[in-house]
């Protein structure tokens, strides 16, 4: 039976980006498109725009980093959309067999990072307001990553003392920061150390050269200098 293909329109609507985008991905190489018989018009497998779309990672830090476009199924301009698109995946979790107890723990860790992107930029952002939200379940690997004010320029404005962007992510992990009003800075991420250490849930965190591994059956919890800066912040969790 003859595989039928997508047209560019179809692909556009699929991966939410303009027909433009997948045409310069198409010259780049980033995404080739399929053309019958020499023509000129683009067409696509669907199971190649999902194999390309399961790069969460690498589209995360190309947006974070330089600005590159990333399908826009993954794009949560505000927190409400986050959240939205945050209960969708709690809904999927509840239905893998397995993750009765685990899945609220898995949506808290994830709800707290996003909130806290939102939260630590509102009426802040550099440039491009909102944040990466993409999960594979399969996999179980959760991406999320924001072009924001990243944990030390944020920290600053209660701690201004903070020498490294390690000293600052490392309180923002452990210690209890009462802010400024209205909001408080850094607690959410001393609740997901505390979930993560006493469960089976990873997690890779960086914002500037900071980087924090934790995995929750070691029960370790270390901030360590990275090999780069990284704009705003990146995290993977993986169960």
């Amino acid at each position: 039976m003859k595989e039928e293909l997508l047209t560019i329109t179809q692909a556009s609507e699929i991966l939410g980006v303009s027909l433009d985008t997948l045409r310069r991905w198409d010259k780049s190489g980033k995404l080739v498109a399929i053309k019958k018989d020499g023509g000129t018009h683009r067409y696509y497998r669907e199971k190649d725009l999902e194999i390309f779309a399961s790069d969460l990672m690498k589209f995360a830090s190309e947006w974070i980093q330089d600005g590159v476009e990333f399908p826009g199924t993954f794009y949560c301009s505000t927190s409400s959309i986050f959240n939205a698109r945050l209960t969708k995946m709690q809904n999927a979790l509840m239905q893998k067999p397995g993750f009765e107890k685990l899945y609220s723990l898995i949506v808290l860790v994830a709800g707290e990072i996003g909130d806290n992107s939102f939260a630590h930029n509102l009426g802040k952002w550099p440039d491009t307001a909102g944040i990466f939200f993409g999960y594979d379940l399969a996999k179980g690997i959760i991406v999320l990553a924001d072009r924001g004010l990243g944990i030390l320029e944020t920290l600053r404005q209660v701690r201004p003392e903070l020498p490294s962007h390690v000293a600052a992510v490392e309180v923002a992990f452990t210690e209890f920061i009462s802010g400024r009003a209205p909001e408080k800075r850094g607690n959410g991420l001393k609740l997901v150390r505390e979930v993560i250490i006493e469960q089976p849930i990873s997690l890779f965190f960086t914002s500037g050269d900071a980087e924090v591994r934790m995995k929750g059956a070691d029960k370790i919890f270390r901030v360590t200098r990275g090999q780069r800066i990284v704009r705003g912040c990146l995290a993977k969790i993986e169960f």
